[in-house]
């Protein structure tokens, strides 16, 4: 029964947070802020899931693959949101008002 609970809690908030991310994309208005919603509560909303099918599986293998598909996740998020910001600052598709032009100097380092 509490192990039910938690599954829905987990799967329930980590759906809307999906839903959020997906509104996020089709509303915000240019490339670093499409991404920013693409990236964080989409990866958020996918570890809660990823923990209510495990709380509900609970078989030793099934956990282990859904700890293995967070992980890949976790890892690869950040990297490809790097990726598309960066190539969206060298192609000029930006607001002016999102960033200043000197953050992002090519090979700039701080």
């Amino acid at each position: 029964m509490i192990a039910d609970v938690c599954t829905a809690v987990l799967m329930l908030s980590g759906a809307m947070l999906a839903l959020t991310a997906a509104v996020g994309i089709v509303r915000f208005p240019d490339t670093l802020t499409r991404m920013h919603a693409a990236a964080k509560p989409q990866t958020l909303g996918l570890m809660l899931c990823l923990g209510g099918a495990g709380i509900k599986l609970a078989h030793e293998a099934d956990v282990w693959m859904l700890l293995l598909a967070g992980l890949f996740t976790l890892v690869t998020a950040p990297v490809v949101a790097h990726r598309v910001g960066r190539v969206a600052y060298q192609e000029q598709r930006l607001h002016d008002a999102t960033i200043d032009p000197d953050d992002m100097e090519t090979g700039a380092r701080d």
